[in-house]
């Protein structure tokens, strides 16, 4: 199996360079440039696009590869162990030598291979090698420096590192305790209030601060209590679901509500009376059922609470006021990286100065996340060839499931941007696919922009990291219940 992977690896390239891309077109190819064809044979069409642009092919299969590659990361974290392990009894056996400890440098490469956030960057370099081979380099330079979009990329990062500052992550564990405090304080009761309110917030805050918020109370309150396998599951498959649709209330805070917004005229109003109510209906009754199977174990873990915890020493209100000073001025300019990358700047140099009152900063995951969301865009762009016709070709119930499958396999924002391509959508058919988008968006890691912060942050309680399969299945519930909430309110 490894040498497979390495094989396909290494000899991807080869076969794009022998995929017959049209050189000096156009790139990528304009969906408007392909023959109109019947949607009653998607696949004739679909052969068609293929025909008149080889690349096509290409593209998507580099990207099917990625995909494939994201449930074999566990798998290749193994491999890693296992080098390590392996250069470890070797030393062990030799005599003791002076100087450094030698660091397995193929044990490094699998390593970072098995980050989930690092896949679809890697393959995101496969990609532009075979862009430059077929197209020349000035080709591969338009598109992955001046025509695939960052600014989303970058935000995530940037609004990571802000919430989980500790002043702006305690101010959010203050409101939602007391939302908790309702509930006894117990840990059933944060795990409702952080699975509830936190993803509410998100229409607010954006989806991206939530998530972030979400997963560092999670870790702290719930998951530091080593939970079950099937409820640590059910729990972060609740968070993805709850996150997605949680940003629906309004038109600025959810990507793929972003991309549509716009070009529909949707504004917050019109968000909150055709989704925002039904999506805050779905939370109430997915956290609900949660809580109904989970309850005794739940209940059992504040027996594994300590006692009392140790009392951190406070942060003062002016520190606090401005952390989440700049945590407001990056959504209001989330879509303006100069002002949001300069105010991230100014944020570091006043964290730096109040060190005594702030955490270690962390940028490891938000980098690493900022990369997987890069690399996704990357493939992303390459993707409508065959996205469009698909949406193109359904009614309103097929519209709604196919968009909630498609999101699983392609970030929801890029399907709900494709929709506004589409013309002659119905308003029906614009609901249908933007609620399928956002029913969707917790099957897996790539399905929401914001999933990769989640699981960047809750992978550690997970001795063998996130499972694709595991994520899934903890999300199918919270997405059934969600569905009906769309389809049936």
């Amino acid at each position: 199996m490894r040498a497979i992977f390495f094989g396909v690896l290494l000899l991807a390239p080869l076969g794009m360079l022998a995929a017959g891309a049209s050189v000096g077109a156009d790139f990528p190819r304009a969906l408007a440039s392909y023959p109109g064809s019947s949607t009653d044979d998607l696949a004739g069409a679909l052969w068609q696009r293929i025909r008149i642009e080889p690349f096509n092919a290409v593209a998507t299969g580099i990207f099917f590869l990625a995909v494939v590659h994201t449930f074999l990361t566990a798998r290749i974290r193994h491999w890693a162990h296992e080098v390590e392990a392996e250069q470890a009894r070797r030393r062990a056996g030799s005599p003791a030598e002076a100087g450094p400890v030698q660091v397995s440098f193929k044990g490094q490469v699998l390593h970072f291979l098995g980050e989930v956030e690092a896949v679809f960057g890697v393959w995101a370099v496969i990609l532009a090698i075979a862009i430059g081979a077929g197209f020349g380099w000035n080709t591969m330079v338009d598109y992955v420096g001046h025509q695939s979009g960052y600014t989303e990329a970058a935000f995530v990062v940037v609004i990571m590192a802000i919430a989980s500052s500790r002043p702006v992550l305690r101010a959010a564990e203050g409101v939602l305790g007391a939302a908790a405090k309702l509930g006894g304080g117990t840990t059933a009761a944060w795990w409702v209030a952080i699975l509830f309110v936190a993803p509410l917030l998100g229409s607010l805050i954006t989806e991206p601060a939530a998530m972030t918020i979400a997963a560092l109370l999670l870790s702290r309150r719930f998951y530091a209590l080593q939970p079950s396998r099937s409820l640590a599951y059910a729990t972060i498959g609740l968070l993805f679901v709850n996150v997605s649709v949680g940003g629906t209330l309004t038109h600025f805070a959810a990507p793929p509500v972003l991309m549509v917004a716009g070009p529909w005229g949707w504004d917050t109003r019109y968000m909150f009376v055709h989704f925002g109510w039904k999506s805050a209906v779905g939370m109430v009754a997915a956290t609900t059922l949660g809580y109904a199977v989970f309850r005794r174990e739940l209940v059992a873990m504040d027996q594994r609470r300590e006692a009392e915890r140790t009392a951190e020493a406070s942060v003062p209100f002016w520190i606090t006021a401005v952390q989440l000073g700049f945590l407001g001025f990056t959504v209001l300019v989330a879509h303006t990286p100069p002002l949001f990358i300069g105010g991230f700047l100014f944020f570091l140099a006043f964290t730096h100065a109040t060190a005594p009152h702030q955490g270690p900063l962390e940028l490891r995951s938000p980098l690493l996340v900022g990369f997987f969301l890069a690399g996704l865009v990357v493939h992303g762009g390459l993707q409508a060839w065959w996205i469009e016709p698909v949406l193109r070709g359904l009614n309103e119930l097929a519209l709604f499931s196919g968009a909630t499958l498609l999101t699983a396999f392609n970030d929801n924002a890029a399907i709900t941007y494709l929709a506004t391509l589409v013309p002659g959508f119905s308003d029906p058919l614009k609901h249908a696919v933007v609620a399928g988008a956002v029913t969707g968006g917790g099957l897996t890691v790539i399905a929401n922009a914001p999933n990769p912060a989640g699981q960047s942050i809750l992978q550690r309680h997970f001795p063998d990291g996130v499972s694709p399969l595991g994520l899934a299945l903890g999300a199918l519930g919270p997405t059934a219940i969600m569905a009906a909430a769309f389809l049936l309110l």
